[in-house]
C-alpha cells in the first residue's frame, strides 16, 4: 500500500513540474520589456474600434509613440507601444 501511494505522489509531482514548465515557457512568447534600442514597451487594452488605446499611449508618451504590436481578440484591442525619443 505504501509503495503505490509513493508512486502516485511521484506521478503527481512529475505532472506538476511539466505543467509549471509549460506555463513558464509561455512567458517567452510575450512582448519584450525593452526594444533593441532600449526603449521600454507598454501594453494597453481597450474595446476594439475605439481610439482609447491610442489616446492612452499619446498621453503616456506626452506625444508621439511607435506601435510595436497590435492585435484584436474577442472584441478587445491589445496595443503594445514604445514612446518616441524627445
Amino acid at each position: 500500500m505504501n509503495r503505490s501511494f509513493s508512486s502516485f505522489v511521484s506521478r503527481v509531482f512529475a505532472m506538476l513540474a511539466i505543467a509549471a514548465g509549460t506555463a513558464l515557457s509561455g512567458c517567452s512568447s510575450s512582448a519584450p520589456l525593452f526594444l533593441s534600442d532600449g526603449r521600454p514597451t507598454t501594453l494597453v487594452q481597450c474595446p476594439a474600434g475605439s481610439d482609447s488605446c491610442a489616446q492612452q499611449a499619446t498621453v503616456s508618451c506626452g506625444g508621439a509613440f511607435d506601435v510595436v504590436r497590435r492585435s484584436t481578440n474577442s472584441g478587445t484591442l491589445s496595443l503594445i507601444y514604445a514612446c518616441r525619443a524627445k
